[in-house]
């Protein structure tokens, strides 16, 4: 809204040019997220916490530490959805496409968390939401959200996939690539979901991610870094990076609550709305593979949730202690503080790997 405001009075008044440039709308969403997470957290929290007495469900076949945060407040997402959707609204273009269509997946990802974690402390159960009617959610999303992108995008990029490593290799799918964006946003969305077992496990890894996104979103955005770097450049993705410089702040403001002792959970208003934002990201950007990697963490919890079902079934016997992988070490006897920052080391070394794709090609 700013630079729609301002910036086209640049030329009476000098300061005003600022909102012209991404990196400064940026660090002003980054900020601006922060201090309505820091403002509104308390409240919020009090709020939550009078609402829903008990707080979020503990499973009981958890690990036994789980107990002793009998009483936490979840739904801590809507923290960081407020200030996401009032920073980018604030900093970003809204005259762009894209980040209407992120916004959409966010917004509308949050909603249906929301539901699942009401529906899980008014029925006092981590059940929540049947899992059918959740997935029907989240795809009808993605599908919206993936034509949109279509409509809104020139060819060859519109149906294309891009590879990393191969600078100039873009294999064209079709409509098929509708099933694939699909599947990466909603893998996304339900990857973190698994991964948010932990005080702080999750947020660290989505905002180490966001910032990344950020980065790539930037430079396809910008024909002169897209053409140097020879990856594919697509107009106008570069407002992504003031919605993840929105997600960064509103995520460090929440991570403020969230160290251990957790004073809040984001629950799954907060999970499945940012792995969906992540995933409708990588699919605009054409980073989808790198997504892969930057949220390699992601995807290595979600493989051991399908193993250890799969063996399960299959063989009667389990791989790990138990699934997610984080709960296989809370089994093993690791403190959730060792899991939590070797998770977060985990997750920065991808994140370089992941950085690295920009340049070898």
């Amino acid at each position: 809204m700013l630079p729609v405001l301002l910036a086209p009075l640049a030329d009476e008044f000098i300061l005003f040019n600022l909102f012209r440039y991404l990196t400064f709308r940026t660090g002003g969403a980054l900020l601006t997220a922060l201090v309505i997470a820091f403002v509104i957290g308390p409240g919020l929290i009090r709020w939550l916490r009078n609402k829903q007495g008990e707080g979020q469900p503990i499973r009981q076949d958890g690990p036994e530490t789980h107990f002793k945060k009998r009483g936490t407040p979840t739904m801590g997402g809507l923290m960081i959805l407020i200030g996401i959707a009032v920073s980018t609204l604030l900093w970003a273009d809204i005259t762009n496409t894209y980040v209407w269509i992120v916004l959409l997946v966010t917004v509308g990802f949050g909603a249906l968390g929301f539901v699942d974690d009401y529906l899980k402390l008014t029925r006092r159960n981590t059940k929540g939401m049947p899992g059918k009617l959740k997935l029907a959610g989240q795809v009808t999303l993605a599908l919206v959200a993936t034509l949109w992108f279509i409509a809104a995008t020139p060819a060859p990029l519109d149906t294309g996939l891009a590879v990393p490593f191969f600078k100039d290799l873009l294999i064209q799918l079709g409509w098929f690539l509708v099933p694939f964006a699909v599947f990466v946003i909603v893998g996304a969305s339900n990857a973190v979901n698994l991964t948010d077992g932990l005080d702080g496990l999750a947020i660290v890894p989505v905002m180490i991610a966001a910032g990344v996104f950020g980065f790539i979103a930037y430079l396809a955005g910008n024909v002169i870094f897209a053409d140097y770097l020879q990856i594919h450049h697509v107009a106008g993705t570069g407002e992504l990076a003031i919605f993840c410089g929105a997600l960064i702040g509103g995520g460090l403001g929440f991570l403020w609550f969230n160290a251990p002792p957790a004073m809040v959970f984001m629950g799954d208003t907060g999970s499945l709305s940012m792995g969906g934002a992540l995933g409708a990201i990588s699919v605009i950007t054409k980073h989808e593979f790198v997504l892969a990697i930057v949220g390699g963490l992601f995807v290595l919890e979600t493989v051991s949730v399908i193993v250890q079902v799969a063996s399960y079934k299959l063989t009667g016997k389990r791989v790990f202690a138990m699934a997610p992988l984080h709960h296989h070490f809370e089994k093993k006897g690791w403190a959730e503080p060792t899991i939590v920052i070797r998770f977060w080391i985990i997750a920065a070394i991808l994140a370089l790997i992941g950085l690295s794709t920009l340049k070898l090609r």
